[in-house]
């Protein structure tokens, strides 16, 4: 069924889920929502399956006319939300009706916003997913970002029986100084005194920042003498640190499939939500993890999301 017409679409709105596997050998990548924990509480608290697709509002910008009742829930960046001018809680489930106006403000914190609708947004799947992959116009919205005057449909879905609301310590903390924990690798050994500046430095984040990857500024991360400064091309994941021939590293995301630079470090999983929510001129700092202290933080982060489902009756 229709449920909002787009009033304003945002500087980027695209349609995202968890992502689309199984294809990189093929060229096509992960794509999907870039804090996917943030995606994750959206449809839980909206009563979806956590891989319903949302939209994923960057900055600022959005405003929906509503079509249909239904429930709905924003996570992600601190973006102050206004249902026909009403201030809206966010991390919490809330109902609108049809000639409602939702907007959403510019983030006070963090940079993108995921915004649930029960029933999840009904657009065609594409190799089982519905994110939008804008480079080759795959998924959600006819393969491209919203626009003005679009019609978005959701599925059915019984509206919720009870407000559902994510308390404050089961929210993720934003903050202007990322420490973003990393796995020393693969290519470590290409580097000598270079490790030794990416894991003390301080990096700031550069205006070249997006869904394929974010380019840091701050000292160069220099190859030891001899190593090669390249390296023949091999699969690229969500996470790699990238060290291109000007020494200023790139965290690679999720619309990368293979790439031929040297990765010093891998961002763990538990963090990449945090990447996600980092703005321009922030500041981004590496800690130096093993594997047994990765292993931990993904254990912590299940026990969270396993939190968050018994709380929210899933």
């Amino acid at each position: 069924m229709d449920a909002f017409r787009v009033l304003e679409p945002g500087p980027l709105t695209t349609v995202q889920d968890l992502g689309r596997f199984g294809f990189q050998r093929f060229g096509v990548p992960v794509s999907g929502a870039l804090d996917g924990p943030a995606c994750r509480a959206a449809n839980l608290l909206a009563g979806n399956p956590e891989s319903a697709a949302v939209l994923e509002v960057t900055f600022s910008g959005l405003k929906l006319e509503v079509l249909t009742e239904a429930d709905l829930a924003l996570t992600g960046a601190q973006m102050p939300l206004l249902i026909s001018g009403r201030p809206q809680e966010t991390w919490e489930s809330f109902r609108v009706k049809p000639g409602d106006e939702v907007v959403l403000k510019p983030a006070r914190q963090g940079l993108r916003g995921y915004l649930a609708v029960g029933g999840g947004f009904d657009l065609p799947l594409v190799m089982g997913s519905r994110s939008t992959y804008a480079g080759a116009k795959l998924g959600g919205l006819q393969g491209r970002p919203l626009a003005r005057g679009d019609v978005l449909p959701r599925g059915e879905a019984p509206l919720l029986a009870r407000r559902r609301r994510l308390p404050p310590e089961l929210r993720p903390a934003l903050d202007r100084a990322v420490i973003l924990r990393a796995l020393p690798g693969p290519q470590d050994d290409f580097f000598d005194e270079g490790l030794e500046v990416f894991f003390s430095a301080r990096f700031k984040v550069s205006a070249k920042a997006d869904r394929m990857g974010y380019r840091l500024e701050g000292p160069a991360v220099s190859l030891k003498e001899g190593a090669p400064r390249s390296i023949i091309s091999e699969p690229c994941l969500a996470g790699g640190v990238q060290i291109p021939a000007d020494g200023q590293p790139i965290i690679l995301l999720v619309e990368q499939t293979v790439g031929g630079y040297a990765k010093i470090a891998t961002v763990i999983t538990p963090d990449l939500g945090l990447v996600a929510q980092a703005r321009p001129g922030d500041l981004v700092r590496f800690e130096k993890v093993d594997p047994a202290a990765a292993r931990q933080a993904a254990r912590d982060e299940a026990a969270r999301l396993a939190r968050i489902r018994e709380l929210l009756g899933k």
